[in-house]
């Protein structure tokens, strides 16, 4: 129950997150802007979740992780609350900066909690079961808040998330134990742990990796319709499949980092590098383009469980901060793989050009990998982790003992 808690509030973050791409026609009527404004809404999100991931982890090393979580996800309803309430466009993007403060946050200490709620055998299992809470909203939530935003108005949507955000942090105070902060772990430490070489690398490979996936992702409307030739309502559809793929990938993944967390990190990276080229030679006919549109989910975001349970370990006692930053560096490649993907097709080189310049990234990220896993068998160039092994707790005990 506690890691299904967790897993609802990476769902509502998720959902927030992406419905108002399905709702930007909706958001610039009702906010009289153009729609290329309104999609710097999406930019105000990012924007906030790069900054905030490091920031509010930092301001919450004083804290237990439970009462950090709540915390957070406080912030996250003030934010979607606010977004529905507020009048106008600076307003709205305000709110939107303030609703994706806590996302990086809340998803890192949320990983550490599954982590240690589990123990060291299953923590990469457990971190893809609360950060699937991310796949699945993109196969319910998102349909569905863009349907409640198209039938009742787009602030709907936002109230709805708001509502998740409440639900989640119920679960979380029912069913989350109140687990002791790490002894001697300041924000120094968290600073200094952050720095290590190996959580570094760790932090480069998630950005260039997870670019390579949004640099075909983010143009994955165009490609389908232009390209393939389906109609612009099949891609809801086929988004909503690509959703199911991020989710298959998710269980996948976990079980095999847990057996071999380098070598999961390397085929992951392997297999999307190739999947990505597969897919420049598919989007041309329609099966293929769905087909390889569906592996592409899965294999994208393989990467992140495994990334995210790396830097927790090469930071070592104190992981928090390390543990929110991946998720910046997440938005970071969001924002680089579609910075990148149009350049590509703005320089005439096609609608399927961003899937080349993805695995090109691939490769990149792979190498970075591959470089760390050589630096950590070097005994002159690894670091200490200072890692302890985490003792599973059991969250009905700890609740009893503590209440």
């Amino acid at each position: 129950m506690a890691l299904c808690a967790l897993a609802l509030g990476a769902f509502a973050i998720g959902t927030t997150e992406f419905v108002i791409m399905g709702l930007l026609p909706q958001v610039a009527g009702g906010l009289d802007v153009s729609v290329a404004t309104a999609g710097n809404l999406i930019s105000a999100y990012a924007l906030g979740v790069v900054v905030g991931a490091p920031l509010l982890t930092a301001v919450a090393t004083r804290l237990g992780r439970k009462q950090a979580l709540l915390a957070f996800l406080v912030l996250f309803v003030l934010g979607n609350v606010a977004t529905v309430l507020v009048p106008g466009y600076a307003g709205v993007f305000a709110s939107r900066v303030i609703a994706g403060l806590p996302h990086g946050a809340y998803l890192g200490a949320a990983s550490l909690v599954a982590a240690q709620l589990v123990g060291p055998a299953r923590q990469a299992t457990a971190v893809a079961r609360v950060l699937m809470g991310l796949t699945i909203a993109n196969i319910v939530g998102v349909p569905a808040g863009t349907f409640l935003g198209q039938v009742f108005g787009w602030r709907a949507a936002f109230l709805v998330v708001a509502v998740l955000g409440l639900l989640a942090a119920a679960g979380v105070a029912a069913f989350v134990p109140a687990l002791p902060k790490p002894e001697g772990v300041g924000l120094r430490t968290e600073v200094v742990a952050l720095g290590r070489k190996q959580v570094v690398l760790g932090l480069t490979t998630a950005v260039f990796g997870f670019a390579g996936v949004f640099a075909v992702y983010s143009y994955i409307s165009p490609m389908l319709t232009e390209l393939a030739g389906l109609s612009d309502g099949a891609v809801p559809v086929v988004l909503a499949l690509f959703g199911a793929g991020m989710t298959a990938g998710s269980l996948i993944v976990g079980p095999l980092a847990d057996r071999a967390l380098r070598p999961t990190i390397y085929g992951s990276l392997a297999a999307l590098a190739v999947v990505l080229v597969v897919f420049w030679f598919a989007i041309d006919a329609q099966w293929s383009a769905v087909v390889m549109t569906v592996v592409l989910g899965a294999v994208g975001f393989g990467v992140t469980a495994p990334l995210q349970v790396l830097i927790m370990q090469k930071a070592g006692k104190a992981p928090t901060l390390a543990a929110a930053s991946n998720h910046s560096a997440f938005n970071l490649a969001n924002a680089g793989g579609a910075w990148l993907g149009g350049i590509g097709i703005g320089a005439g080189l096609g609608y399927a050009s961003p899937a080349i310049i993805g695995a090109v990234l691939a490769v990149v990220g792979l190498g970075i990998a591959v470089a760390a896993g050589m630096l950590d068998r070097d005994p002159s160039g690894a670091e200490p982790t200072d890692a302890e092994p985490a003792e599973p707790v059991d969250a009905a005990e700890s609740v009893e003992r503590v209440g």
